[in-house]
Parts: C-alpha cells; structure tokens; sequence
C-alpha cells in the first residue's frame, strides 16, 4: 500500500494544469467519494497493526497534498485569466484611509513629564501595584497612627491587613534605594489607588509621578532649580513658581509647590481660583530616617524627593473640568486628543 502512496504522491507533485477543468478533472479523480485517495481510505482497514502509524502518516500527508495542489492551480489559473484580460487597478480612485488613532491625555502627559526628567539625567522606574506594608508606609517615616493607614484611606487585600494597593508611588522608590546606591536619580511613573469618593475632582484611581534625587551635598536649592526648570519646560518659559511649607512624613522640610496660572497669566480665573495660582506637586528634602531605612548613609548623602498628580496636570492644560471623563472611555472625548500623539 505505501507504494501506491508514493506513486500517486508523485503524480500529484508533478501534475500542472493548462484549464479549469483539468483542474476539475483532476480534484474528482483523486479527491471525490470514489476517488482514488478515499479509496486508499477504505484499503487503510486491512493493513497490518504495525504499520498503521507508517501507512496513516502517509496517507494523510498525500491528501493534503492533493487539496494543496487543487488550490494552487485554480489560484494560478485565475491570475493569468486577470493578466490577460488587462484588469488593473484604478489609480484614480480616492484612497481609503483608516482613520488616525489618538494617545489617551493622560499617556500624552506622563510621556511628556518623562522626557522633561530624561533630559536632566532622571531614569523611569516602575514597581508593583500591591505593595506591603513595609514599602508603602513604614520605610516612608509613616507611624502607626498615621491617618494614611485607616480603611477610609487604603485598599487593604482582604485578610492580610500587611497588603494593599500601593497609595502612592513613592514605594517604587523605596526599593530602588534597597537595591542602588547613591548616586540616585529617578522617577516613578505609576498608577495609584486610595479609597475616596468619586467626583469630579477626586478618583479612587489616579496616577502619579515621584522623583527622587540622592547624593552627597544636595540641597533645597537643588530642588528648587529642578523643578522650576521643570516648571518652564511643562507649562511655558515664563512659568514662575512658589514653594508653600506643607508636612509629609517622608520629607524634612516639606513643601507644596505651586505655577503660576498659564491661562489668566495672574490676574485669576476660574481654574486658578482666581488666585493666579494652580498647585501642582508635594516635594521636599528626603528625611533622614528614610535613609537609614533604606540602608543609605544619611550622614554621607541628602536627597529630594517630589510628586504630582497626572490628572491634576492634565486637567490644566487640557482644561479638562470633570476628572471622570479620563476613566470612562468616551470616544467622543478621547478623539479631541488625535493631535496630541
């Protein structure tokens, strides 16, 4: 039976067709209920235990092989029926373009605060969005009563009261200072979650972007070039800044910073407040206990650390009023963004 196989495998491989009905002719001959392939089918029942393996490979891969040929030639027929008969495309008609796609506003900021930082020697860092206890409060300074901790702040996993999503991404950069020593200059790009009630100016989901400066002999100064160096890079050249002291645990002193508004230029509008003023970012100089907890010398190095919220800066400069339309998917909002790839 294998050399019936094999004669009529080469048949098939060498068989070409000048017409359609050759073709025709040839798939009812191998192919058709009473063709000789399924014939070799109905012979498959008598081959002997110890071959069927041999024989089935056989027959299979020649059947395939005929379908394969059948195809080919009728494929190989109609293009050389196309060629003659002289069909060729229209060239005039108008071409018909898919329509262009859009980066979601707050992609287009995050990527825009990243280059800002890549320039100056800032490398992106990225870690998980469930986080323990000890990266998410304790190495950061944060007390056991600290308010952040409580149920109304935190979503805490379910029974392992040590786990939860990550409230900021500042413990990316605890784990980056467990792993690199100083020099150290990074930011954290990330999404957030804290257990709040939804509106149009708050979220239970949002993203943030931290950054980190430790070395030897850096200063409050440092920290400020920064970020009005930033400032003007993000918002316009003639973007000022003003430092408010503020406390977070992390940080010894701390600040809230403060642009001025880009929209009203000073005299005050609705999204200043008509304070001529829009905060931005928390920032302030790393306390030393977060060294000492992240096993850096705080007597050898000083560092600083800052962070802002991507909605609140999209909601700037895009004068985006309702922070929702960001997580809701609208593809009427979305397609203003088209220019802004």
């Amino acid at each position: 039976m294998i050399e019936k196989i094999e004669a009529l495998q080469k048949e098939v491989e060498e068989f070409e067709a000048e017409s359609p009905e050759q073709v025709e002719a040839f798939r009812i001959r191998m192919l058709s209920k009473k063709g000789l392939i399924p014939a070799l089918f109905q012979d498959f029942k008598s081959v002997e235990p110890a071959k069927r393996k041999e024989v089935g490979m056989k027959l299979n891969r020649l059947k395939n092989l005929a379908t394969e040929k059948v195809n080919q030639q009728k494929e190989k027929l109609e293009a050389e029926t196309r060629g003659q008969a002289g069909e060729v495309p229209d060239l005039t008609r108008p071409a018909d373009f898919a329509p262009n796609g859009a980066r979601h506003p707050l992609s287009v900021v995050r990527n825009r605060i990243n280059s800002i930082f890549e320039k100056i020697g800032f490398v992106v860092s990225e870690g998980p969005e469930i986080e323990d206890d000890w990266h998410n409060f304790s190495a950061l300074n944060f007390p056991e009563e600290h308010p952040a901790r409580d149920m109304q702040d935190t979503f805490f996993i379910e029974k392992n009261p040590d786990i939860a999503l990550r409230t900021h991404t500042s413990s990316v950069q605890v784990r980056v200072m467990e792993k690199q020593k100083p020099p150290i200059r990074t930011i954290s790009p990330g999404r957030v979650f804290r257990n709040e009630a939804i509106s149009a100016r708050a979220h239970c989901i949002f993203h943030q972007v931290e950054g980190l400066y430790i070395d030897e002999g850096v200063s409050f100064a440092d920290m400020k070039q920064t970020l009005l160096y930033f400032a003007r890079e993000m918002f316009g050249e003639k973007t000022q800044i003003r430092l408010r002291p503020s406390f977070f645990p992390f940080t010894e002193p701390s600040a809230e910073m403060d642009v001025s508004c880009n929209i009203c230029g000073g005299p005050g509008c609705t999204i200043c407040k008509y304070s001529g003023w829009i905060e931005v970012m928390g920032c302030g100089m790393v306390d030393p206990n977060v060294l000492d907890n992240c096993g850096i010398d705080s007597k050898k190095y000083t560092g600083f650390a800052f962070g802002m919220g991507i909605e609140r800066i999209a909601m700037n400069i895009f004068q985006v009023k309702d922070l929702r339309m960001y997580f809701e998917n609208d593809i009427r909002f979305l397609k203003q963004f088209e220019s802004a790839i």
